[in-house]
């Protein structure tokens, strides 16, 4: 009897959801549902249990990317992506409410949230580790060759990845206003160094990077090394709270949605203390553009611990009350669903390498966060803020056209000496040979 009442939730949800598109599951015991007007790509979807269909009938939010990593649900047509684009399309279309056990199933999460999410130093540190600190070779088959891991610019619709990624890191540096060279930039979440070593590299920049992960410490200080910068960009092993130094410019991409919301308050305190007076900031973050709400479960207990996607509403009062100033916001809408296709398309074409990396299971988990990431920014209220801030606000240009000025004269670029240039390839050749 048991198992009758899920499917009847089960179709209940699903009629109530799909009203568009060509949608077919299979229950456990064989019969089938049809959704859907029969638009686009078919999708058919079947239970391989009753335990999944218990399982996502009641929290589908996290059950329905648990059961696809455990093969308890698999497709005869279609594939995930397609499923979830079919879901968020139509909850968007259709302003269709969760059920009301779904919604109370979420309200409660936000009771452990509230005392558990709480990034302090050893916490901060393990988080990253959870992510970050995976094998190098899995970010090298589906990432651009600079291991940009956010948000590429999407100048035009026919870039490749690394052009994009490229023409990010352009569109970074016309906001931070390089107008001079020497420099001292802190990059807060260095990654692998690309960011870093761009601006050292082009405005000759002198660049201390921040970052958590030992594996990215690593690459990064590697990198340093081998483009001859050992000397002009440090790359350390530390949490952004421990600095005491001040900068001219501080550079904050994709680390913002590590902070949480109960560290928004630190975070732009203590970038206004290491901000010189006259110095300019940025911050590039994944953001709601509607109110705010909890982290995806799934992404937040297999992906991403500790994680918060922040609204405006989130950001801004901790901004006010740093005394930094907000000197221009820019809203980034679609760039980074077309960031996140590129990467799903070259995971999935290099799946049998990340197999032989991880398992199965894990690639299933990898396949799903970023298929679901995407489509959240296809379809629902995911977005990137770049904010711009400072402490004067004559710190920034009256007008906002130099940031296009700047972007597109690459030759304008503050670039190195001569003699500067000689020196750092010499030094690469000898740690090459060395």
């Amino acid at each position: 009897m048991g198992f009758l009442i899920v499917k009847r939730i089960l179709t209940h949800i699903a009629c109530k959801l799909v009203k568009t598109g060509d949608l077919t599951v299979t229950f456990a015991d064989g019969n089938q549902l049809h959704l859907g007007d029969g638009t686009g790509a078919p999708v058919h979807l079947r239970f391989n249990s009753r335990k999944a269909e218990r399982a996502v009938a009641f929290d589908p939010n996290l059950k329905i990317g648990e059961c696809y990593m455990d093969g308890e649900i698999a497709f005869e047509e279609g594939d995930i992506y397609l499923l979830l684009e079919t879901i968020f399309k139509n909850s968007r279309e259709n302003r269709t409410r969760p059920a009301r056990w779904v919604r109370l199933i979420e309200h409660l999460r936000r009771i452990p949230a509230h005392i558990l999410d709480r990034n302090t130093l050893r916490r901060s540190r393990s988080n990253v580790k959870h992510h970050y600190d995976l094998s190098g070779a899995l970010y090298d088959l589906f990432l651009d060759p600079d291991r940009q891991y956010s948000c590429a610019y999407y100048e035009n619709p026919s870039m490749e990845l690394e052009q994009a990624q490229m023409a990010k890191k352009r569109h970074i540096a016309s906001k931070l206003i390089m107008s001079r060279e020497r420099l001292k930039v802190l990059d807060i979440g260095s990654g692998w160094g690309g960011m870093g070593l761009h601006l050292a590299r082009q405005f000759n920049a002198r660049v201390t990077g921040v970052t958590l992960s030992d594996e990215q410490f690593a690459v990064s200080n590697q990198r340093a090394r081998e483009d001859g910068f050992a000397g002009q960009v440090d790359f350390r092993l530390l949490d952004y709270r421990k600095l005491n130094q001040t900068f001219d410019r501080i550079v904050s991409v994709g680390m913002f949605e590590h902070v949480g919301a109960k560290h928004f308050g630190t975070y732009f305190d203590k970038c206004a203390e290491l901000l010189d007076r006259d110095g300019v900031m940025l911050l590039h973050t994944i953001g709601q553009s509607e109110p705010p709400t909890p982290t995806n479960p799934f992404i937040k207990k297999h992906i991403f611990p500790g994680g918060y996607i922040p609204s405006l509403s989130d950001i801004v009062p901790s901004i006010e009350r740093s005394g930094l100033v907000i000197t221009d916001i820019e809203v980034l809408r679609l760039h980074y669903a077309e960031t996140l296709k590129a990467w799903r398309t070259s995971f999935l074409k290099n799946w049998d390498k990340a197999r032989e990396l991880y398992d199965e299971r894990f690639c299933r988990m990898w396949e799903f966060y970023l298929a679901s990431s995407e489509v959240a920014f296809r379809w629902q209220d995911l977005v990137v803020f770049q904010i711009q801030l400072a402490h004067n606000p004559q710190a920034v240009p009256l007008t906002r056209d130099y940031m296009g000025k700047d972007e597109h004269a690459p030759h304008r670029a503050r670039k190195a000496s001569e003699s500067a240039k000689k020196k750092r390839a010499a030094a690469a050749r000898q740690n090459r040979r060395a």
